[in-house]
């Protein structure tokens, strides 16, 4: 680990006292709190050392003086700004202007200087979004499960709650974190590949380099008249045969744009330097180009087989988005989401409802019976003892899942698949109590994902996905211990 040299902090004005509105003094009192937690956890300094250690493996040397002193003031930033992006549910834009605007926002973010203000740009706070990998926020996230279940020498715990979190019993679920697609028809996905490349092929037009070709804009206005055949076809008496003939009209259509994009990618990758770009830039559109190019084959065919070949294709074959990659058909059976589309996320909570596990799947999820046993083995490796309950929906009991619980002496409050077994388990008054409290965990799911991920997760790849998860339980474990009941000596101080 390396060893962070000491410095000299900036002087901070005092923050303006603020009367008369509760919800601002409710949210000034909880970033304080969240403040206070960062501090005596030791989150933010173990987040400073992760930071400096990935910087020296990154570029190869220890960072001194100056050099470091720069690198611990950004990666306090980065912890707290994106935190607060969490807590705010904001886009970095919007992010940007309210740092620059609220002063209690800056000095959480330790931008507060005596002087002109520099608060990060849009840029700046989507680098600082993916500061460390997400191995790293890992250990964050239980580094600070650790400190909330700890207790001194004293009896006292170290971050200040009148009674230290217990990690003893589980209650676990899993969901789906939906990625931002369309749903996935197939001849859609050939509209959505003309566009996107005839979208390119104007872009690079505009910026100098041009060809022969007939205006790009009547390929898309051709398109979306097919579209609109496709979807009123469905109206006709030979409604199959009108589909059949459309589709084959697609086709046709989509392959012309693509010999363009083609003739056009070929050029920009040539002559870039007529245009204003830098090669870096010219990049992002070659890239773009590339990627729908290269899946252009798989969306033909399966849009073939299904309409005019008449066959089913697999799940796991299917190419369910032209701009997204590791995301599946989830099949939830529940009402309103039959069938979701992205990743399964599977997350453990305590009973203060404290997220103690979390597993975002990048391929296709075990079914949830196979996920319980890593799941209470990594539990138990954070917490350093066995676990003593773990309570879950149907959807996890096994009987070998019911052993491996007995054979760690832990209660088993599995909700039985057998009916009459579960008519039986329901006389346990324990076991009752578990699982009425398992329907909580329901809404801790749904605040989750609706309070610190926004309803519609816009981070584009698994990668990018995890690693808003990632800050999304850090931001909720943090708002969950902010609001338990502080230790009265504590009080007092404040």
């Amino acid at each position: 680990m390396s060893q962070i040299i000491p410095f000299q902090p900036l002087l901070r004005p005092a923050l303006p006292t603020v009367v008369g509105n509760f919800e601002y003094e409710e949210f000034s009192s909880l970033l304080h709190r969240v403040d206070e937690l960062l501090l005596t956890s030791g989150v933010e300094r173990l987040f400073i050392e992760k930071s400096l250690e990935y910087e020296r493996l990154e570029k190869g040397d220890e960072l001194n003086g100056a050099g470091q002193t720069s690198a611990i003031k950004h990666s306090i930033r980065a912890l707290r700004c994106t935190l607060l992006k969490m807590f705010l549910d904001e886009d970095y834009r919007e992010l940007s202007r309210r740092l620059a605007e609220c002063p209690l926002f800056q000095w959480f973010c330790n931008l507060d200087e005596l002087g002109p203000v520099r608060v990060p740009s849009k840029s700046t706070l989507q680098r600082y979004a993916h500061w460390l990998p997400a191995a790293e926020m890992n250990v964050i996230i239980g580094a600070l499960t650790k400190a909330s279940a700890s207790v001194t020498a004293e009896g006292f715990s170290p971050i200040g709650l009148a009674n230290a979190v217990e990690l003893d019993f589980v209650w676990m679920d899993s969901t789906c974190i939906k990625a931002n697609v369309h749903f996935p028809v197939d001849w859609v996905l050939l509209r959505d590949a003309a566009r996107t490349l005839i979208k390119a092929v104007v872009l690079i037009r505009k910026h100098g380099i041009k060809h022969r070709m007939t205006a790009p804009e009547r390929f898309l206005s051709e398109m979306n008249g097919r579209c609109m055949e496709m979807a009123l076809s469905a109206r006709k008496a030979d409604s199959r045969k009108a589909r059949k003939k459309t589709l084959r009209e697609m086709k046709g259509l989509v392959d012309t744009v693509a010999r363009h994009a083609r003739r056009y990618r070929q050029l920009l990758d040539e002559r870039w330097e007529q245009t204003d770009w830098s090669r870096p830039q010219a990049e992002v559109v070659l890239r773009r180009m590339d990627s729908v190019l290269e899946k252009l084959p798989a969306a033909k065919k399966q849009a073939h087989e299904r309409i005019i070949g008449g066959r089913p294709v697999r799940n796991a074959d299917k190419l369910l988005s032209l701009y997204e990659e590791d995301i599946h058909v989830l099949a939830r059976g529940k009402a309103g989401a039959a069938v979701e589309f992205g990743n399964t996320l599977l997350l453990s909570e305590q009973a203060d409802g404290l997220i103690i596990d979390h597993i975002l799947y990048c391929n296709q999820a075990p079914s949830d019976v196979n996920c319980l046993r890593p799941s209470v083995e990594r539990i138990e490796s954070l917490s350093g003892r066995p676990i003593g309950g773990l309570a879950t929906d149907r959807g996890f009991d096994s009987k070998a899942n019911r052993d491996f619980l007995e054979a760690r002496a832990a209660f088993n409050a599995l909700c039985p698949r057998d009916p009459q077994q579960l008519i039986e388990r329901h006389k346990d008054e324990r076991f009752k109590a578990t699982q009425k409290r398992r329907a909580q965990t329901e809404g801790r799911i749904g605040i989750l994902k609706n309070k610190f991920l926004g309803k519609l997760l816009r981070a584009k790849g698994y990668g990018n996905r995890d690693m808003a998860i990632h800050w999304a339980v850090l931001a909720h474990n943090l708002w969950v211990l902010a609001r338990m009941e502080r230790a009265k000596d504590m009080l007092q101080a404040a």
